[in-house]
């Protein structure tokens, strides 16, 4: 799973490709997606998008209002069965995005896909607050659930992640080949997540990138990865990012990636 608001250019968007090439080298079998945006935003415009991610994924895409959103939304390899927005008052041009997927072991998966206020940390505990509230209405005992976003933390210990931990967990954190686990563009602050509740936690594994690049001598990271192509050793075995695209005009976030291994029930 993948989480990444890994827009660049001046429109929020991910028309730049950088973005586009950073999921693509991750090969996500989920991402939690914020400021998805691409070219005018039709229909067919987003359909090419998440062709470039992952051929006839499906996925689930906010509504914001107005042309100035930054919508939140869920691409999935798996069926979405359902799929809605968590409304909290807190930010005019996006609101959570959640998606219902079935997944091949039958278990169900909760995806939500958050964006919390930059810069003001009463609106990201009451989007906290909002995120736990619908998760404690909706999801059944037993179900797994991951919350991804571009929560706008400035540190481990704030308000909002300490409410979001009565429902995920942010035990296990990943980091990137150089072991820094900061998430913003200055890789100061953790900004970005994945964070599993307790029943998907259990199946966390290793990530091997060189697997998802068809073999070779592992590439481990036992926490999961956050992916700066600007540090990343020999970016060039792991196509098509590229090294510059982490720091392209107006990427201010890493995407981060975890891996979990769910097998059928018994």
């Amino acid at each position: 799973m993948v989480n990444g608001n890994i827009t660049s250019g001046n429109k929020q968007s991910y028309d730049d490709g950088a973005g586009i090439r950073i999921f693509q080298t991750l090969q996500p079998d989920i991402v939690l997606i914020q400021e998805f945006n691409y070219k005018g935003n039709s229909d067919r415009d987003i359909r090419q998008l998440v062709d470039q991610i992952g051929k006839d994924f499906h996925y689930y895409r906010g509504h914001t209002g107005d042309e100035s959103g930054i919508p939140n939304g869920i691409i999935s390899r798996f069926p979405i069965e359902a799929g809605g927005e968590i409304a909290d008052g807190q930010m005019r041009d996006r609101s959570t995005t959640w998606a219902k997927i079935k997944l091949p072991t039958g278990h169900t998966l909760w995806a939500l896909s958050a964006h919390l206020s930059h810069g003001d940390d009463d609106k990201r505990e009451r989007g906290a607050q909002a995120i736990v509230d619908f998760v404690k209405q909706k999801v059944k005992k037993g179900d797994l659930l991951v919350l991804g976003g571009d929560l706008n933390t400035t540190r481990r210990s704030e308000p909002a992640l300490r409410i979001l931990s009565e429902i995920v967990s942010d035990k296990i954190v990943p980091v990137d080949s150089q072991g820094e686990a900061g998430t913003s563009a200055n890789r100061k602050k953790p900004y970005d997540f994945v964070l599993p509740n307790p029943d998907l936690e259990f199946f966390h594994i290793c990530l091997d990138l060189m697997a998802r690049a068809g073999g070779g001598p592992p590439v481990k990271f036992p926490n999961g990865l956050v992916f700066d192509t600007r540090t990343f050793q020999d970016i060039g075995r792991f196509p098509p990012a590229q090294r510059g695209d982490s720091g392209r005009l107006n990427m201010q976030h890493m995407a981060v990636a975890k891996d979990f291994e769910i097998p059928a029930p018994r």
